[in-house]
This record gives structure tokens, C-alpha cells and sequence, in this order.
């Protein structure tokens, strides 16, 4: 898609101001989670299905966002603040399969297959690093998420990962909801269409988590 996320923030402005002052006139959706004492890195589904545009549900709109959560990584990782990846499974002979997901055949693009379902090598977890294999939206339901994040004391989830529309938002929402802080990190979400992303974005700072900058991401990492 060649509309880029400046453009669709220009052609969301005027009803995206007009949400925030609705919001701002009634004094609701203003706080903030805010950074805790003790956060954990999940990075939402960059695998090569989605980060590569030889398949169907592939984007270079991803390239930019997947830099980011590696600098994201390379800052977390000597602070030893815990990294959880997600994927889908690959389980080419189940008989429930996929509905509605990238993996859906597409004669012109690449057959889904075991590649599509690994990490992307540009973010590659490292030994020691969970990948869960989910299969629905988000990273908490019907996965270990939950407790391995309480097993290690964790109070805030940066949020990282594809796409932002769907299983950001579903990851954020179910964060919230496990009272967890959830931090989505602007410069690490991607969408296949910018203004899914942008409005996304502006919507689900409202209500559901917050949404940061890298910098300020960073300078957070370095404080602890």
C-alpha cells in the first residue's frame, strides 16, 4: 500500500481531534498507566509471514517497525528485562485450521509453511527467550502469557509487533484487563494499512494502554 502513516494522520486529523475534544470536554479516557518497576518485552507475531511481503499477509510497511524492536531489544536485553515472542502455530496436518488469518492461500503469493510461522532472523529470540505459539489475536488468551509474567514479578508489558489493528490491540486490551500496564511503543507497531495503524493508535491510547516513542522507551530502559 502506498499511503504511508504520515498521510493517514493527515486525513484522520480532523476526526481524531474531534474525538480527543469530545473526551477532553468530559474529563474522560485522560490518564495515564504510566512505566512500572518491573517490565517485560513482548514482541507480537513478527515472523516471516508477516514480515515478508513474498506472502501474502507480508508488508515492507513492517521493515521500520521490526529496526525499532531490534535497538528495543539490544537495550532491554542487557537489563535482563524478560523478552516473550509470539507466532502462530505450524501444524500443517490438524484439521483446525487457520480462519480469517494471514495464512490464507493466495494463489499469487507464497504457500504458508513452516518458514511463515519463524521469528523473523532480524530480531531472532535468543536461548532462554519463551516463544508461545498462539492462535488467536491475542498473546494472553489461551497461552502461558499471563503466568509467566507473573511468575517473574512483571508489572508493565512493552508492546511490540503486528499487526497494530488486530493483535496489538487484542494484546493491550487483555493486558489492561490482567492489570498489567501495557505500553505500546509507537516505532514498533506495524500494520499492512496505515490508517488502521494510525487510527488504532489514537484510539487505544484512550482507553486501553498507552502509546510511546522509542526515545522515550529507551531513556526508561536506561533508568532502571
Amino acid at each position: 500500500m502506498a499511503n504511508s502513516n504520515d498521510d493517514a494522520k493527515k486525513q484522520l486529523a480532523e476526526a481524531m481531534r474531534e474525538t480527543d475534544d469530545y473526551y477532553r470536554e468530559r474529563s474522560i479516557f485522560q490518564d495515564r498507566f504510566g512505566f512500572g518497576q518491573k517490565p517485560a518485552v513482548v514482541v507480537v507475531d513478527f515472523a516471516n509471514g508477516w514480515t515478508d511481503d513474498a506472502y501474502a499477509g507480508g508488508s515492507k510497511r513492517l521493515d521500520g517497525p521490526v529496526e525499532s524492536t531490534r535497538l528495543l531489544l539490544d537495550a532491554a536485553r542487557p537489563k535482563n528485562i524478560p523478552v516473550i515472542f509470539t507466532t502462530s502455530p505450524w501444524r500443517p496436518d490438524s484439521p483446525d485450521k487457520p480462519f480469517k488469518s494471514a495464512a490464507d492461500p493466495s494463489p499469487s503469493f507464497r504457500e504458508w509453511d513452516e518458514h511463515a510461522c519463524q521469528i523473523d532472523e532480524r530480531i531472532a529470540p535468543l536461548p532462554g527467550e519463551l516463544l508461545i505459539e498462539k492462535e488467536s489475536a491475542s498473546a494472553f488468551f489461551a497461552t502461558s502469557l499471563t503466568s509467566h509474567l507473573i511468575q517473574h514479578g512483571i508489572d508493565t508489558v512493552l508492546i511490540t509487533g503486528c499487526s497494530t489493528s488486530a493483535c496489538i490491540r487484542a494484546t493491550a486490551t487483555d493486558a489492561k484487563s490482567y492489570r498489567f500496564r501495557p505500553i505500546i511503543i509507537e516505532d514498533c507497531v506495524g500494520d499492512r494499512a496505515a490508517a488502521a495503524h494510525v487510527f488504532t493508535l489514537a484510539d487505544i491510547q484512550a482507553r486501553f494502554a498507552d502509546v510511546v516513542t522509542l526515545g522515550r522507551t529507551l531513556e526508561y530502559i536506561e533508568s532502571l
